[in-house]
């Protein structure tokens, strides 16, 4: 029975169902907010071009667009195959193709957008780096309302807790008895789910919005620079409110997700040293 003064999580993932006997079984939230974070981004794209704060026109907006989204759906399912799921993946390398059980990487993600943008970038023949500033000033949007199904789904949950708003969340597991699965309750735990949705997304989307509107623009991979470093610091406290996946083991101390930000962080500051050293090289020239 769930600890009683708690509210018990009983969101449905499914915005709605198909009949039984249907293909796919309906449209779930996880879906839809894949779909929000990239028709918001092909949106700001054109508002960006007319604002002359970004390079691509109509045409390119669309090639980019198709990119990122290969790019994110690839990376963030490969990340978490490699991040997460090694052992699974060498013993059955076809899971990496079980789509339908879940697993999306969030830094994997981010790794398959940039990989996307760079070779975009150089068939395009613009900035890496002013793209860069681009998508991270419109991933957040993504990342917001995927944490956001998240939560709706009852995954990702967070460590346990006594805090008042603290959520039950329900999950099946085996009854060795009767054969069958059976419903079961956690004790209270925090909704980490929500806190990354503010932090990862929110925060940052507010941060990257003010940062590439400013009157003078920033040299470009300034405001990429400055997402990733945010993202990882809210990222590595997050993980403290966040229960560890099952079966992944601390790397130095950390969880997984807390190490990989780190170096994410790593990756900031490159990203910022550049542009401040194009900075320097266009005030010379």
């Amino acid at each position: 029975m769930p600890t009683p003064g708690f509210w018990v999580h009983d969101l449905d993932p499914f915005l709605f169902r198909f009949p039984e006997g249907w293909m796919l079984e309906g449209v779930r939230w996880y879906g839809l907010a894949y779909l929000a974070g990239f028709v918001f981004g092909a949106i700001m794209l054109s508002v960006y071009y007319k604002k002359s704060r970004s390079p691509l026109d109509s045409e390119a907006q669309s090639n980019f667009m198709v990119a990122l989204i290969v790019g994110v759906l690839l990376g963030g399912r490969l990340g978490y195959v490699f991040f997460y799921a090694w052992d699974a993946f060498v013993a059955n390398p076809l899971s990496v193709f079980e789509v339908w059980n879940g697993g999306m990487a969030s830094h994997g993600g981010m790794i398959g957008a940039l990989l996307a943008t760079w070779i975009f970038a150089r068939k395009q023949k613009c900035s890496f780096l002013q793209l860069s500033d681009i998508i991270a000033s419109l991933a957040p949007v993504g990342i917001f309302f995927g944490r956001i199904a998240n939560f709706i789904n009852g995954e990702l949950w967070g460590r346990e807790t006594s805090v008042s708003w603290a959520v039950i969340f329900k999950y099946e597991k085996f009854n060795p008895f009767t054969g069958t699965p059976e419903l079961a309750y956690l004790l209270p735990r925090h909704p980490s789910q929500l806190y990354a949705a503010a932090g990862e997304g929110l925060l940052i989307l507010l941060w990257t919005q003010f940062r590439i509107w400013k009157k003078q623009p920033l040299p470009h991979g300034q405001i990429a620079g400055e997402a990733a470093l945010l993202y990882a610091v809210v990222r590595i406290v997050d993980e403290f409110f966040r229960e560890p996946d099952i079966g992944v083991s601390l790397i130095l101390g950390m969880t997984r997700g807390q190490f990989y930000s780190v170096l994410l962080a790593l990756g900031g500051i490159a990203f910022i040293i550049a542009a401040r050293r194009n900075k320097e090289s266009g005030m010379r020239n």
